[in-house]
């Protein structure tokens, strides 16, 4: 199988580079990781076809990255590496090399979803950010927020909760009095950090508490999160593995109507610290775009997603580490 390789800049690429600035946050963020073991993980995944060379796995993993730092489309990503040297010089590819198409980058993110390697690549920048102490871990922040699927939703003669032919991942929630259609993004977040910890996509009738322990990371010191968290199972979970309980609690009536005061107190303590999450999705939202999924179907879309919080961690880990 044949690879292209990765080479040093030739003096009239360094002068180009230097001439217009070059891009210092992606030369920061190639600095900060050491990616070989990424690249050990998704070499086997982009194979060489009809005798041509095959792109360097990891440097279609780092087009991926910028394609979330950047909201591209893979077009989009195909004409920004072909036009811009930073782009090229952060991937590893040199100024008369070709770039990989639109297709080949689609075939490629088809490959990492079908190998399910989202987690690893999300546990393995954590675990260096760790090993650089910018992990606090002193508590997880866990909560979910609606994404809406990237297919139309059905129609309304199609039956209550129909599903999508083209999108039979994507379903159905209420929110309030409105409905939604689509996928529901979970994480657990560093309480000091920021940082994202885990991550995982489900459709959008999975309730939070379902998949809560799924999130817990076992070395935090508290777990915060808010009413959608609060059930027996889980409280007990948190206590048999040693974990403070910052679990908001639902409305408790008591005499006359009223809350209970004492936890109607507890609970806006616990808010104050549960609600630093909202930020990270809000950060999603705002400057990532991520109000709708890219793709049809759970497999593309959880690796979307853990892509993204790797985008969002390092730019993070920008800011920790100075």
């Amino acid at each position: 199988m044949a690879y292209q390789e990765e080479g040093q800049l030739t003096l009239a690429e360094g002068f180009l580079a230097r001439a217009e600035g070059g891009n210092r946050q992606l030369k920061r963020i190639a600095e900060l990781l050491d990616f070989r073991p990424l690249e050990r993980m998704v070499k086997q995944l982009h194979r060489s076809e009809l005798g041509r060379p095959a792109f360097r796995a990891l440097v279609m993993l780092k087009a991926l990255l910028l394609q979330q730092w950047y909201s591209l489309s893979d077009p989009a990503l195909e004409e920004a590496l072909a036009d811009r040297l930073s782009f090229r010089k952060f991937v590893g590819l040199r100024a008369h090399e070709p770039v990989p198409d639109y297709s080949t980058i689609s075939r490629f993110r088809s490959a990492l979803s079908a190998g399910g390697l989202e987690q690893k690549i999300l546990a393995e920048v954590n675990r260096q950010l760790e090993a650089q102490r910018l992990m606090v871990k002193r508590g997880t922040l866990v909560d979910a927020t609606l994404v809406e699927a990237a297919v139309a939703k059905p129609g309304m003669g199609d039956g209550a909760g129909a599903r999508s032919p083209l999108d039979p991942d994507a379903d159905w929630t209420r929110r309030g009095a409105h409905s939604h259609f689509g996928y529901k993004a979970h994480v657990a977040v560093d309480e000091a950090s920021g940082l994202i910890r885990k991550a995982m996509l489900t459709d959008a009738k999975v309730a939070e508490v379902e998949v809560a322990e799924q999130l817990l990371c076992g070395d935090e010191r508290t777990v915060y999160a808010d009413k959608a968290y609060d059930s027996e199972r889980l409280r007990g979970l948190l206590a048999r593995c040693g974990i403070g309980d910052g679990i908001m609690r639902r409305a408790w009536w008591g005499q006359a109507h009223h809350p209970d005061p004492q936890l109607v107190a507890r609970n806006r303590r616990l808010s104050k610290t549960r609600s630093a999450v909202e930020r990270i999705f809000g950060l999603m939202k705002r400057s990532y775009g991520y109000r709708r999924v890219r793709y049809r179907g759970l497999a593309r879309n959880a690796l979307q997603l853990a892509l993204l919080c790797v985008a969002i961690n390092l730019r993070r880990a920008l800011v920790l580490s100075g």
